[in-house]
């Protein structure tokens, strides 16, 4: 076998000319053994010691997969295996990743242009902002039609999912129709869970929202959030502009106002930079191809059991607000609004209406309601205090 010396002497036999067959001689090996060596570049390495296994070593395929979906985030990528049963470090991750980077496509997007009326994407953007002179946080919903690029967006308090079926309901009202398709981000408020491989599993009332305005919900692909860059752009534009332009408001109600003005008179007045069209006329187009709204608005509102206690009232947010009597010691359900307003239902039958107030102001109560209990306790035995007088003298 050939030494790194021998290799040295190879090769400098070879720059004087002396033939391989001379030189396996003087060596005192075949010349094949020289032959493979001038191929090869040098001496034989001999053999290595096989690898150590490696946990990682089961998930490789998958980090390869995920990889050519273009996942490259080593934490995101821990996440996903750990769901499938690695239990090693993220360091191992990242020393197999390290050197497959250079062969990372580049993070140039083909855009995807959707037909008329198929799809709007939603998303949520927030900001800080003074309302009546106090700065608090605003977030703002924002939907947009992918054809158009007309927008629409809402602000509120809260992005939670009761929000979330509010601004896509204003959303739809605004455009005047119902597009084939929301596009959403894997944000809670819409899908319970979603990763690669398997299929998505939205929250039932994102379900239920659909249903009601005949469209179907879709899903971003997860760690693709680039997917509805068309909205992310928008939320950007919405608060590098309408935020910066509009900095004191007296309440929401007003800065919704002053966003409506904004997006009649600025962005769907803009030439869009990808379609080269002012954004209202291309809307022009697109508004034949939208669904009709339904006739009944979809009920936004926050749903829950509560039980009714033997006094005849319930609990909602730290208050107490009055049921019918008759109803005491059973289930109602409770649809709380947005805008503060509560309604109380037995079955399928409305049983009570009130406004929400604050605890400090006191428990809310229709006198009606317990018109019944007052009557029981009429007719409750009543005693002469004189009996408990003469038991105190007597003691």
């Amino acid at each position: 076998m050939l030494k790194k010396g021998d290799w040295m002497n190879i090769k400098a036999q070879m720059e004087k000319g002396i033939y391989q067959k001379d030189i396996a001689a003087e060596l005192g090996v075949h010349p094949k053994t020289v032959s493979r060596a001038i191929k090869r570049g040098g001496a034989p390495r001999g053999n290595r010691p096989s690898a150590r296994k490696s946990k990682l070593d089961p998930f490789k395929p998958f980090i390869d997969q995920l990889l050519g979906e273009g996942v490259w985030n080593a934490v995101v990528i821990l996440r996903e295996i750990q769901a499938k049963g690695y239990d090693g470090e993220v360091t191992i991750l990242r020393n197999y990743i390290k050197p497959k980077r250079p062969l990372r496509q580049s993070r140039v997007t083909v855009r995807f242009e959707t037909e008329p009326g198929v799809q709007i994407q939603n998303d949520w953007g927030e900001r800080y902002a003074v309302i009546a002179g106090e700065e608090k946080k605003v977030y703002f919903c924002v939907s947009t039609l992918g054809f158009s690029r007309k927008f629409f967006f809402w602000c509120t308090d809260s992005n939670d999912a009761e929000h979330t079926y509010e601004g896509i309901a204003r959303a739809f009202e605004h455009f005047g129709g119902v597009s084939k398709e929301v596009l959403v981000d894997n944000q809670k408020t819409a899908v319970i869970s979603h990763r690669i491989g398997e299929k998505v599993k939205f929250n039932d009332r994102f379900i239920d929202l659909a249903g009601h305005y005949g469209f179907t919900p879709r899903a971003c692909r997860p760690y693709r959030a680039r997917t509805k860059g068309k909205d992310e752009r928008m939320v950007g534009y919405v608060a590098n502009n309408f935020f910066l332009r509009y900095r004191q408001f007296e309440s929401l109600d007003h800065m919704n106002e002053l966003a409506l003005r904004w997006l009649a008179e600025e962005a769907d007045q803009r030439v869009h930079g990808t379609v080269k069209e002012v954004v209202t006329e291309r809307f022009t187009r697109e508004a034949p191809y939208l669904g009709p709204l339904p006739t009944v608005r979809y009920d936004t509102s926050y749903r829950e059991r509560r039980f009714v206690h033997w006094d005849g009232y319930i609990d909602v947010r730290g208050n107490r607000y009055s049921v019918p009597s008759e109803l005491c010691g059973e289930e109602v359900t409770t649809y709380t609004s947005l805008d503060g307003y509560l309604s109380i239902y037995s079955g399928d039958v409305k049983v009570a209406d009130h406004r929400l107030r604050s605890a400090s102001e006191g428990w809310v109560t229709v006198p009606a309601h317990h018109a019944t209990l007052w009557q029981d306790t009429l007719g409750v035995e009543r005693r002469d205090l004189s009996v408990y007088e003469e038991v105190a003298q007597c003691s």
